[in-house]
């Protein structure tokens, strides 16, 4: 999504001209060009899919919506294992309309989870719980911490249900060096992923994701967190930002890259 202008051969194509071996992935963009041949173009290429975002949107209370997005997500899970990707991202859902419940939608959340964890199991996916930055906990995911993501992963077994650790939702946080040596302890670091901090955010907030580098947050720190947390798997660059949206792909993503060595590598 970071270059989401490129199509996905094009995509393919930039990360070999770069060197890049890992590519996280979005549902959106593969149904557009077609799962199986998504599949085939990445293997082909010597790619890696480090994870496939997203599945979640539990916390609905309709019983029908429910039923729905619990059989989206396992279509998700079928997807993660066909692009052969071990790690689904959740972005679990906000508020119903007209609910105050945070607490209830978080028991929902829950009751997702654990019918979908021995779903993914049996696929070899993992589940990676992404908290976000409480001020989409209204519209988008009530939770917002890592300490609520990890409080409900580990209702359930490490190798069913974990975490994604986001710079740019828990910068912020205190407490969450503390939760990401919890979640390594546990064995439930799933993908870490990076993007900058940089005001004012755009109207509508969710474009707000800024280059590496270019705003308030120190990589390197982060980055020395979950390593020292003990997890070695692969770091994805994430960034929704219109202006790097309408720049050259190609350009943008050999900046990334140069901007992931400066201020991570």
């Amino acid at each position: 999504m970071t270059v989401k202008q490129l199509s996905m051969p094009e995509l393919v194509e930039a990360c070999g001209e770069l060197g890049v071996a890992n590519v996280g992935l979005w549902r959106e963009p593969v149904q557009t060009y077609g799962l199986e041949a998504t599949a085939k173009l990445v293997r082909d290429a010597g790619l890696t899919v480090t994870t496939l975002c997203r599945g979640g949107f539990f916390t609905a209370i309709d019983p029908q919506e429910r039923a729905t997005a619990l059989d989206d997500n396992r279509r998700a899970v079928d997807e993660a294992a066909t692009l052969g990707t071990d790690v689904l991202v959740l972005v679990s859902g906000g508020l119903p309309a007209g609910s105050k419940d945070l607490h209830g939608a978080r028991e929902r959340i829950a009751d997702a989870l654990g019918e979908l964890g021995p779903y993914a199991e049996e696929r070899g996916v993992k589940l990676a719980i992404e908290p976000l930055h409480p001020m989409y906990a209204s519209d988008r995911c009530v939770v917002s911490t890592l300490a609520q993501a990890l409080d409900l992963a580990e209702r359930f077994p490490a190798h069913q249900v974990g975490v994604t650790v986001d710079t740019y939702h828990i910068w912020w946080d205190d407490t969450a060096p503390q939760q990401i040596a919890r979640a390594g302890a546990g064995g439930r670091i799933h993908t870490f992923q990076l993007a900058d901090w940089t005001t004012p955010l755009p109207e509508g907030v969710l474009t707000g994701r800024g280059q590496i580098g270019a705003g308030a947050i120190d990589m390197r720190e982060w980055k020395g967190y979950v390593e020292a947390a003990g997890y070695r798997g692969a770091i994805e660059v994430e960034l929704f930002n219109d202006g790097l949206w309408a720049r050259d792909g190609r350009e943008v993503l050999a900046e990334t890259a140069a901007r992931f060595v400066e201020h991570a590598g």
